[in-house]
């Protein structure tokens, strides 16, 4: 029979090549001589398989004719440990996990490799799990977060800041200074929202230093309610016949400022008057505009008649207003109106003896300039101050 031919042999094949498997991954540098020692054994081991398993390629393909390798592609011991050196680029270690046959060598044909133990210090090995540089880092304080510079520092500004339109003469500017208060300008409704983020004491209206509109005060007044800033706005009332009056009908002001409910609701408008001559001359004007109105003779009445009128403005003479002990404005703040309810103080530059030329119609009410006293600009700064504190 003819002989039979041989068959091509598998470059990638291991069968009949020497392994040193005692030496393996020892740090033992790979020999001839080790592969001739383990020449008599021709089999594999009992648990190698053709090729596969956790085992690297440690030869190359096997020639027909074996050709001279030269010197510097001879078999080269693995390097014995020494002081590592810097790395640039660690080069990736391949994984051996799922791994039937390694890649085959492009290069350095005939060349023989040994695998050792990794280098002491070298960047090999598992990668750490904890510790500095590991996959998970077991010391990470929190870092703290920048801080917004569109929102006030905490605590809150000191001096706080006061909304005023207009501008405050100057015994008002100094009055508001002493207890703690800077005021901020605003002129419109843009304004007041980019002074929301500060969290402002309140919006102070005082028509002192320059006339004011019916226009600009509903938005600032709106603007204001929307941001549960409270509003207090100051004014005058004087008496005169209606040819002599000079100012505007107080009902123009107040209607501006007074919030309803709805379209279908008019106004709920709460008048703390002690002279029922005033006290009745506006309510006339008012409910001719279309308000409602409920009267109290006195801050401890208003809050008796606030809890079933429940208004959406307050209107009172500034010397009516409790300097020390609760009224109107406590009431507001625990029931949680003052944010949404305007409150409109004034002084009345009104007689005794023209009180009765009032009450028959003889002469009527009007928009003045508030007084400017000692005692009302205390009173004034007072009430802000506790309104300051909602």
């Amino acid at each position: 029979m003819p002989a039979e031919a041989a068959a091509p042999v598998d470059p990638n094949s291991t069968q009949g090549r020497a392994i040193s498997v005692r030496t393996l991954g020892q740090g033992v540098p790979f020999t001839r001589q080790a592969a001739q020692v383990q020449q008599p054994t021709p089999t594999p081991p009992p648990h190698q398989t053709n090729g596969g398993g956790r085992r690297r390629k440690l030869g190359t393909r096997q020639e027909p004719e074996p050709t001279p390798v030269p010197p510097e592609q001879s078999a080269r011991p693995h390097p014995q440990p020494e002081p590592p050196k810097p790395q640039a680029q660690p080069q990736p270690q391949p994984s051996l996990a799922g791994q039937s046959r390694p890649a085959q060598a492009t290069e350095g044909t005939g060349r023989s490799y040994a695998i050792g133990a990794p280098d002491e210090n070298a960047a090999e090995g598992p990668e750490p799990l904890d510790g500095p540089g590991g996959a998970v880092e077991v010391a990470d304080p929190p870092r703290p977060q920048p801080m917004d510079d569109e929102l006030p520092p905490e605590p809150l500004d000191n001096p706080r800041r006061l909304l005023v339109w207009p501008a405050p003469d100057v015994t008002t500017q100094q009055a508001l200074s002493d207890r703690g208060y800077r005021p901020v300008i605003v002129n419109s409704r843009e304004e007041v929202d980019a002074q929301i983020a500060a969290f402002p004491a309140a919006l102070f209206v005082d028509p002192l230093t320059g006339p004011i509109t019916r226009t600009a005060l509903q938005s600032l007044r709106q603007a204001a309610v929307a941001a549960e800033v409270p509003v207090m706005v100051t004014a005058g009332l004087g008496q005169a016949s209606r040819e002599a009056a000079y100012g505007a009908d107080p009902a123009v002001l107040l209607k501006a400022l007074a919030p309803r409910d709805s379209e279908q609701h008019p106004p709920r408008v709460l008048l703390i008057e002690e002279h029922a001559e005033i006290a009745l001359a506006l309510t006339a004007t008012l409910e001719r505009r279309g308000m409602q109105v409920a009267r109290a003779a006195s801050d401890t009445d208003a809050v008796t008649l606030a809890g079933q009128f429940r208004p959406n403005l307050v209107v009172m003479d500034l010397l009516q207003v409790h300097r020390r002990q609760a009224g109107i404005v406590d009431w507001l703040r625990a029931n949680g109106q003052l944010n949404r309810t305007p409150l409109v103080v004034y002084t009345a530059a009104v007689d005794q003896a023209d009180l009765p030329r009032l009450a028959s119609g003889e002469t009527v009410l009007f928009l003045a300039e508030r007084s400017t006293s000692p005692e009302v600009q205390t009173r004034i700064v007072d009430l802000l101050a506790r309104i300051g504190t909602n």
